[in-house]
């Protein structure tokens, strides 16, 4: 376990919302749960938890001295329309409390480039200004491996939070690599089933 680092109180979420969304789907359908388009909701696009705030600890982030609110959670995705959808998007996701970043993209096109860029970006310029303490970063992809070794190196906390189920997508490296890593699978599930 990485010691207590005193003083650690600010921290930032930054969740790669378009796999969180694609990996959740496929969590939840596997366990029988169904996820019911609405506030938390919007198929393919974002996915949260019924009951959680977008700011709020869920995950071991407090045995570092963490405050219990993030001071921002950015979720970042992809939506394929026109400017009124990714209005409606950002809007949906602003009123979880998150700084939505959403990016169009073409028809058939898996995944944004925009959104794993952006949140790299975002992560580090935030750490190199030394605006938080700590990052959550809910994510599971091998690709921010680098990012998290950097963030780390500029004497942040880093938490991943992702789910763990097999084939869900979670980066080995990427889990141990965190200064504390959260399965997401068991908050989804229970929340959903509420």
């Amino acid at each position: 376990m990485p010691p207590y680092i005193a003083g650690a109180q600010r921290w930032m979420t930054f969740v790669d919302g378009e796999n969180l969304t694609i990996r959740g789907q496929e969590v939840a359908r596997k366990n029988g749960v169904k996820l019911v388009e609405g506030e938390h909701y919007f198929p393919d696009i974002f996915l949260w938890m019924p009951g959680l705030g977008s700011r709020q600890v869920f995950t071991r982030m407090e045995q570092f001295g963490f405050v219990s609110q993030a001071q921002r959670a950015y979720y970042y995705t992809s939506v394929v329309g026109d400017d009124a959808k990714l209005l409606t998007i950002r809007e949906r996701l602003r009123a979880l409390g998150f700084e939505p970043e959403v990016f169009k993209k073409a028809k058939g096109q898996e995944k944004s480039k925009g959104v794993d860029i952006t949140l790299t970006k975002d992560m580090l310029s935030h750490a190199f200004m030394n605006n938080y303490d700590g990052a959550l970063l809910i994510a599971g992809d091998g690709d921010y491996v680098p990012l998290v070794r950097e963030v780390k190196r500029l004497g942040k906390i880093v938490g991943v939070s992702f789910f763990r189920e097999q084939g869900a997508g979670l980066s080995d490296e990427l889990r141990l690599l965190a200064d504390t890593y959260e399965p997401l699978d068991k908050q989804l599930l229970d929340r959903w089933n509420r």
